[in-house]
């Protein structure tokens, strides 16, 4: 799952330490008073750091605080930036200037069998997780898509392009990117549908859990309003009930979070062997996982580490795309690390590695996973020693 980095246009490092602790402390699922018996102090303490009204101006505090909230200090300082991955910053640069050229012709219209191969072959690279392959791509293929503004197309280059971004931790754009998905559907209701669940899973990464909780909800009932739908379009209710769901976990709504996977999953059951143009990945094992990341979302790691062995032995689970596994067990390590499980935790970050690399080495969420893990009882457990120094957390 993507990171849960703040929105409003405002980064990590500008915001006040406050405003930091209480972000933590809020994806760490705990309240301000479990923050403060923590810490031995009371929630007014706490209450005060986090408005900024008492100052954190002492190291040995911040110190305490990190260690708490498991995080390194210089989180809270502001000073942490992960290195970026050879090969992907200049490139999302390239998509990022892309997206500003948005409306202006960059070459001759290329015909559309063409650029609905680009777009197939886009997603392709997208679901086996070769995510420098696809920065390099996605440029190219924006300025084709905008230049013969076909809507299903322009809806599906948006939609690669901000699922990539959200995975690179490159929220703000990859909102960007889904908002355009949207406003090129037109109204359309399955084109609209379909970008919603770009525009759910952006807003998730932003923190805005609320907000995507209710366009992923509006979108689906908009969709299922006509029963004679096929299926590959009830994939698409489905799928966005799931993202859904994940935001009502997210924003700490358990109940509603069961409600909604229950839904997808009366869905899920009723689908069998359709075709999936929309890129959803949708069915059973999809369910599956999703129970399982709400759990850890809501706070419920128990619950989701008992579910995980289940779901990697079901015959649907390899069939499942690269990328989808590689970053379910990214959430199931987290999981592990939650229940204080470190060689489960490791376990699963070395079999998303060998899955899916790029979801281990590329994206910020887990390379914060393997800094934890490795930094919660040295020496780090096999395999996630190699992988903290592949992914630049050791020298």
């Amino acid at each position: 799952m993507p990171s849960q980095t703040g929105g409003g246009g405002v980064t990590g490092d500008e915001l006040p330490i406050g405003r930091r602790v209480a972000r933590w402390r809020v994806r760490r699922q705990m309240t301000q008073q479990m923050l403060a018996d923590r810490l031995r102090r009371s929630k007014s303490w706490v209450d005060k750091v986090e408005r900024g009204v008492r100052p954190l101006d002492r190291y040995p505090v911040i110190q305490e605080l990190a260690q708490v909230l498991r995080i390194d200090p210089e989180l809270l300082l502001g000073r942490h930036r992960p290195p970026a991955t050879v090969g992907t910053l200049a490139g999302v640069d390239d998509i990022r200037a892309a997206l500003a050229r948005y409306g202006v012709r960059q070459s001759p219209v290329q015909a559309a069998e063409e650029l609905r191969r680009q777009v197939g072959h886009a997603w392709l690279t997208y679901q086996h997780a070769h995510y420098p392959q696809l920065v390099r791509v996605l440029p190219g293929l924006l300025d084709g898509v905008q230049g013969a503004q076909i809507p299903e197309l322009l809806v599906q280059a948006y939609r690669v392009t901000s699922s990539l971004l959200v995975k690179l931790g490159e929220a703000d754009l990859g909102w960007l990117a889904a908002d355009r998905a949207m406003s090129a559907a037109n109204g359309d209701r399955v084109l609209s549908a379909t970008a919603a669940v770009s525009v759910g899973q952006a807003l998730r990464a932003l923190g805005r859990e609320r907000l995507a909780l209710a366009a992923t909800v509006a979108a689906g009932e908009r969709l299922a309003t006509d029963r004679q739908r096929p299926p590959r379009e009830w994939a698409v209710c489905g799928t966005l009930l799931l993202q859904a769901a994940l935001a009502a976990a997210g924003s700490g709504d358990g109940h509603r979070a069961e409600e909604l996977t229950e839904r997808a999953a009366g869905i899920a059951v009723r689908l069998r062997g359709y075709d999936d143009p929309h890129r959803t990945g949708f069915g059973p094992v999809a369910v599956e996982l999703a129970r399982v990341v709400a759990a850890v979302e809501w706070g419920d790691a128990g619950a989701a580490v008992r579910r995980h062995p289940a779901i990697v032995r079901r015959a649907g689970w390899r069939l499942l795309p690269a990328e989808c596994r590689g970053a379910y067990l990214v959430d199931v390590a987290r999981a592990y690390l939650e229940v204080g499980d470190l060689r489960g935790a490791a376990r699963a970050l070395v079999d998303a590695d060998s899955v899916a690399p790029a979801e281990v080495r590329c994206r910020p969420s887990a390379r914060t996973v393997i800094a934890e893990v490795a930094r919660a009882h040295p020496p780090a457990p096999a395999g996630v020693a190699r992988l903290a120094t592949l992914v630049g957390l050791t020298r």
